[in-house]
Formats: C-alpha cells, sequence, structure tokens
C-alpha cells in the first residue's frame, strides 16, 4: 500500500495557436503545479481496477463518475495496456480539488495512478515511458507527472521545463457554474483572439526574476469566452486584484480565478471574494 498526492495545475498563460488534423488544438501553455491535492492510496489485487472515492469536500462531487470513465481508472488500465499484465490495484480517492475548474483535477488523478502503480508494482518506468502512458488518457497528464513549471506544447503533451516561478501564495476562486472544455474550445474557433500572451518574452523574465513585469504578461485566450457563460469570473479578477494579487486570472478552459499574492495578502484576497467557493494554496 502507498499514498500519491494528486496536485492541482494553474494556466499562467494559455495560447490556442492552430488546429490539428487529429482534431485537437494546437497550444502553448505555461502550466504551473500547485500545493492543493487529491489523495490516493493504492493497494495491490489480484487483478483489475477498483476505485473507491470520497468527493464530499467538494461543490459538485457526485457528479464525479466512480467507475471506468473517472481518469484514475483509465490511467490504470492504460498502465496495464502498455505493460501487457494485469497489474491489479485498488484506489481510494479523496478529492480536494474542485470539478470541472479548469484546475486539470481528474488529470492530476490520473497521473498519480501512473506514478503510484510504478513505484507498488517496482515497474522502473521512466517518466517519459509515464507521460506516453499519460497522454493517451488525457492531454494534461503529462504535465501532471513532470510538475513543476513548463511550457506545454502540441496538445499539451510537449513540456519544456522552465525557472520555476518565486514560491507565491495562491488563492482559488471558483465562481457557480461550468463550463466544458469542448465547449469553450469549439466558441472559441467561431471567435478567435487578436491578442495572445508573449510566452516567450514570459519565459525570459521568468529567467531574469523579473516576475512583477512577467504578471503584466499573463493572458489566457479562452477567459473572453468564458465571460459570455460566467461573468462572476471578471467580478472575481477585479476583487482579487483590489485586495492585493499581483495578478488574477482565469485558468485553463475555467471558471476558477487565481490569484498570486505574497503570503501576508492571501487571507485579505480570499475574503474579499463572496460568491464563491475559495482556496489558499501555494505554488509547489
Amino acid at each position: 500500500m502507498l499514498q500519491e498526492f494528486a496536485r492541482a495545475k494553474i494556466n499562467l498563460t494559455l495560447d490556442i495557436t492552430g488546429r490539428r488534423a487529429d482534431g485537437y488544438h494546437e497550444v502553448s501553455m505555461i502550466m504551473q503545479t500547485i500545493a492543493l491535492a487529491d489523495v490516493l492510496t493504492l493497494k495491490k489485487i489480484p487483478s483489475g481496477v477498483k476505485l473507491s472515492m470520497d468527493a464530499t469536500e467538494i461543490i459538485g462531487g457526485e457528479n464525479i463518475p466512480a467507475d471506468e470513465k473517472n481518469l484514475a481508472c483509465r490511467a490504470a488500465v492504460e498502465l496495464q495496456k502498455f505493460c501487457g499484465k494485469s497489474f491489479g490495484v485498488s484506489i481510494d480517492l479523496v478529492k480536494k480539488i474542485p470539478v470541472a475548474a479548469g484546475l486539470a483535477g481528474g488529470s492530476a488523478d490520473a497521473a498519480a495512478v501512473l506514478r503510484g502503480m510504478n513505484r507498488l508494482y517496482e515497474l522502473n518506468l521512466t517518466e517519459t515511458e509515464l507521460c506516453e502512458i499519460g497522454a493517451r488518457v488525457g492531454s494534461d497528464v503529462p504535465f501532471c507527472i513532470v510538475g513543476g513549471t513548463c511550457l506545454a506544447e502540441g496538445r499539451g503533451e510537449i513540456l519544456t521545463p522552465l525557472n520555476p516561478i518565486k514560491n507565491f501564495s495562491v488563492v482559488l476562486a471558483k465562481p457557480n457554474g461550468e463550463i466544458s472544455t469542448a465547449w469553450a474550445y469549439k466558441t472559441y474557433d467561431e471567435n478567435p483572439a487578436t491578442i495572445h500572451p508573449p510566452n516567450q518574452e514570459i519565459i525570459q523574465q521568468f529567467a531574469r526574476g523579473e516576475f512583477d513585469a512577467a504578471f503584466k504578461n499573463f493572458s489566457n485566450v479562452l477567459e473572453n469566452v468564458a465571460l459570455k457563460k460566467i461573468p462572476a469570473i471578471a467580478d472575481c479578477k477585479r476583487k482579487m486584484l483590489a485586495a492585493g494579487a499581483k495578478v488574477a486570472l482565469m485558468s485553463g478552459s475555467g471558471p476558477t480565478v487565481f490569484a498570486l499574492a505574497d503570503d501576508e495578502s492571501a487571507e485579505k484576497i480570499s475574503a474579499s471574494i463572496d460568491d464563491a467557493q475559495t482556496f489558499i494554496t501555494k505554488t509547489f
């Protein structure tokens, strides 16, 4: 038996650079792991995949599938296929990451299963091999395996590790409502952005430690799409910035808004949000 933490991510930037022949979008994103995490306990069983889940701590947890549709289960099955053996696993999953929030909760769970089964069965799979398996489960899974600060390209699976950003407090605010990733990208295609995040400039600013300058360049091309469905996103950003956030931006396809802040400002920023579920965590 062993335990794995499935850490959430935020998008410091998100850009869409084209459409692929396989139907996926080409993206260019700067991703950051945060400390907020689901907790998974994995045990060996003779065969198959069993999942038990406690999602009572998060709003909407009752809507998360607890069967073979869950990404944690799919990851275990894909690892079994990759190895050509039935490495049975029982997964006890305690959800802490909000659902359908743009924080890659499901992908983080899948990544944790792959890392955990690799340790549980002493498979000695490399990180590259784990990412190859993870990419079959979801576009964000490879990043959730690698973690840290990365530029993610392709459909999200091509990763370039970056200089880690300073250790900031992170305040998350998830307004009511959910946004389908498929809907967000489809709606974006109908009215693409004309302003895109300057990722290479931001990467250079990170390398020089010029974080305040980099924050001014953060942007997410899906934010305007999400605002059409959940206008409260803009209200969360406004309140966070007024309360002292260094930067506030929607993560992924939303609707969660994150703020980066100094430790002493985090509580004030969280308290400024009265109409959304909030969390205080750290970059990781």
